[in-house]
């Protein structure tokens, strides 16, 4: 008995021994790495210790090795516990067959059945000998299993980062009067293009090829290499600013020479880029002006311009950066306010800019129309337009970075001269687009005689007539300057909140920052009381109707420019006129009558800043127009106990104002707006109407503004009263207080009498 169970062992280990060589054991990533470089069609059995190989398939697997008997066949077993690019298998494989060729997933069956699974080896070999002959190319397949496992993981994800998002934009979520208010914009301030970085390095023309006069030259030669110049600056360093420039050299015998050499006169100092990705630049500049020895130069490479400019030694006449890193520090060191270059991604959307452009007064006085022409030819938007007159003060500020120019006097006083033309610019790129429009900052005419400054360059004076941002962090700095900011109100009525993303989006693209937003519903009743005078009015219940149909999401907008900014986005009260006179307007795209035309904005600043004390109630703002100190704005919700008290019925007078207020906005802008976009029509009676309701409305807002006036006031007298009893109780506390300590060193003093003369009196008794 014993003999015929080793006789069955042996051949159990055998068998075990033949299915080991049948099919190749894959337990580590890097075993399995190898398998699918190799050539052929790997059939792999994923499995699971705990469960093992599908033993079933095994024969199937031998015989149909045995009928092929071809070379490109191979079998293997993989452990999913133990290989990483199995590890989405782990869970899933039972059983789980996958066909690699030429390390990609060609054909995959999950289950154990056989002939589906030996079907799918020999149509797999069938093609791999095709690929492998030239006539087919592979195919790779993806596993659905696991596809939709990534698809569910990718949703999943999607749906955190959502919840995270919600999560931040609760922390600006406060209560104002029972309702939601939103204080701090979570979107975009414009639609951003997506970008990667460009290419550039950092040149410098030194001091002896600026004394030579050689810098016009050489600017001409790196124009006709194809090379961009994105900044530029003519410039002379102190000592230590050299020191600090060069530190890298400081170990050099010849670093002090090289020091005072480089701080001996100006500079011209560049960022230079060239082509689509600038990824060349770096070689190509160090390429075109040669090794860094004058001598090595002219011997080895006499066309480049160290060979033709330079002089000796470190006197080399130009200089470019010798790495990434280094061209980083130095633009940062020469342009501080200089963003690195970068080019957008193929198929993202286009960056919507703001520049700020100037016409300065003598080109004002002369072509303002003509420049105005020119600029809209060119595919730019006038956000925002403003004229004005500079003081001398005013324009030494603003040029201050220019203070040690020569021509700085000549300037600051041209610029103070008479009146100038404020604009921001909006187009995609506009920083960048508007300098190639203006032309060079000097010999324009020669450079570039289609520019603007070329165009517009006036004989008497070499200052040019326009003036354009350098970059996008300085655009914003100039803008606002000229355009401070500035807050309004903004409604999407209920026929344009079903379009209120889109809306919302515009809003960004035009460059305004929603500091505060809150979505509420007017009530039926308040609506009524509300329009309660134009009852026997025939549009009374169109109009209760249509502004109680849903709700209305009202916007405190920030931004330079914004009451008049806003209105002009929005564009004509009636959306057929919109359509016609501004057909890029609000209106024009998502309103459809009168009564219906989508959204409304403030018409002057007082109005702005009535509404949002009555919307969103009392609110700083910063100078960038987000909210200033959220979490410490009052937002009140209920009276005080005190309030309640001392001015309960002011406090219902103040919510009831308020309360009328919610509707301030939508109402105001169908009779207000009403009014005035039907004033060119006489003798149309809604007309009258119209304007009936805007006087109503002022009313109202006046009795309204009243009561909250009246509330406040009584609540200052009460907190006044209350301040002077506690403050009566203070300075009788400190009279107590005073009398007490009198009392306490009269007792002192009379104590130390009578300590004095007992004292006294021992010693007289002591010498008697």
């Amino acid at each position: 008995m014993g003999a015929e169970e080793d006789k069955k062992k042996k051949a159990k280990m055998a068998r075990r021994k033949q299915e080991v060589q049948l099919q190749q054991e894959i337990e580590t990533t890097e075993e399995w790495e190898e398998m699918i470089a190799k050539e052929g069609l790997w059939v792999v059995d994923v499995y699971q210790e705990w469960c093992g190989p599908c033993a079933a398939m095994v024969g199937n697997f031998r015989r149909l090795k045995n009928e092929l008997g071809d070379e490109l066949l191979h079998f293997a077993a993989a452990k999913a516990d133990t290989v990483d690019p199995l590890d989405k298998y782990r869970g899933r494989c039972e059983p789980c067959f996958l066909l690699f060729a030429g390390g990609v997933l060609v054909g995959f069956v999950h289950g154990a059945n056989s002939p589906v699974i030996l079907r799918t080896i020999t149509e797999q070999l069938a093609a791999e000998h095709k690929v492998m002959d030239g006539s087919v190319e592979r195919k790779e397949v993806k596993d659905p299993l696991i596809s939709n496992l990534e698809e569910r993981e990718k949703a999943r994800y999607d749906e955190e980062e959502n919840e995270k998002e919600e999560e931040e934009d609760d922390d600006n979520v406060l209560d104002y009067r029972g309702e939601r208010c939103n204080y701090g914009d979570t979107l975009t301030m414009s639609s951003q293009q997506e970008e990667e970085k460009k290419g550039f390095t950092v040149a410098l023309i030194k001091p002896d090829a600026v004394r030579d006069g050689k810098v016009e030259e050489i600017l001409q030669q790196m124009s006709e290499a194809g090379i961009e110049i994105l900044a530029q600056e003519e410039r002379q360093l102190s000592e230590e600013e050299a020191r600090d420039f060069y530190s890298h050299l400081q170990e050099e015998d010849y670093f002090e020479d090289l020091v005072k050499f480089m701080s001996s006169g100006p500079s011209f100092a560049l960022v230079l880029t060239k082509g689509k990705k600038g990824d060349t630049i770096l070689h190509d500049w160090r390429d075109m002006i040669g090794p860094t020895s004058v001598e090595e130069a002219k011997d080895q490479a006499p066309d480049s311009l160290r060979a033709k400019y330079g002089s000796d030694k470190y006197m080399n006449a130009l200089h470019g950066s010798d790495s990434p890193d280094r061209a980083a520090r130095e633009m940062a060191f020469f342009f501080p306010d200089m963003s690195t270059p970068t080019i957008p991604i193929p198929g993202s959307r286009p960056q919507l800019q703001r520049t700020l452009a100037l016409i300065r007064p003598d080109a004002f006085n002369k072509s303002r129309d003509e420049i105005m022409e020119k600029i809209k030819e060119a595919g730019f938007k006038v956000a925002l337009q403003k004229e004005m007159t500079l003081t001398k003060e005013q324009a030494a500020e603003f040029y201050k970075e220019h203070t040690d120019e020569p021509y700085f006097e000549e300037l600051i006083t041209r610029m103070s001269s008479g009146p100038l033309m404020a604009l921001g610019l909006a187009r995609d790129d506009a920083v960048t687009a508007w300098r190639d429009v203006l032309g060079p900052t000097t010999n324009a005419k020669e450079e570039a005689p289609d520019s603007l400054r070329a165009q517009f360059s006036i004989e008497e004076t070499s200052i040019n007539q326009l003036h354009g941002s350098d970059s996008k962090e300085t655009a914003e700095k100039e803008i606002q300057y000229f355009f401070p900011m500035e807050q309004t109100v903004a409604a999407i009525k209920p026929d344009g909140i079903s379009t209120k993303e889109e809306i919302i989006d515009k809003i960004h693209e035009a460059g305004f920052r929603i500091a505060a937003r809150k979505e509420t519903t007017i009530t039926k009743e308040i609506a009524e009381e509300f329009y309660a005078e134009h009852k026997d009015k025939e549009y009374y219940d169109d109009l209760v109707n249509h502004m109680t149909s849903g709700p209305t999401m009202f916007m405190v907008l920030s931004r330079e420019g914004a009451v008049s900014g806003w209105r002009q986005v929005i564009g004509p009260t009636n959306p057929e006129e919109a359509k016609t006179e501004a057909p890029e307007s609000l209106r024009a795209q998502f309103g459809q009558s009168i009564l219906q035309n989508a959204v409304h904005g403030s018409s002057d600043a007082s109005h702005a800043k009535n509404s949002i004390e009555k919307v969103f109630g009392q609110l700083e703002f910063n100078p960038d127009g987000t909210v200033k100190d959220e979490d410490s704005q009052t937002l009140q919700s209920e009276p005080t106990k005190e309030q309640e008290e001392t001015g309960g019925t002011e406090q219902k007078s103040e919510d009831r104002a308020a309360s009328v207020a919610k509707g301030e906005d939508k109402t105001n802008d169908n009779k207000g707006e009403d009014a005035k976009g039907e004033e060119a029509k006489e003798g149309d009676a809604k007309d009258g109407e119209s304007k009936g309701e805007d006087k109503a409305e002022e009313q109202k807002e006046e009795d309204a503004s009243k009561a909250t006036e009246e509330s406040e006031k009584k609540e200052e007298e009460t907190k006044d009263e209350t301040k002077k009893d506690e403050d009566t109780k203070e300075e009788d506390a400190k009279k107590d207080e005073e009398t007490k300590k009198d009392e306490e060193t009269k007792n002192d003093d009379e104590t130390k009498t009578e300590q004095k003369e007992e004292t006294k009196t021992e010693e007289q008794q002591a010498a008697s």
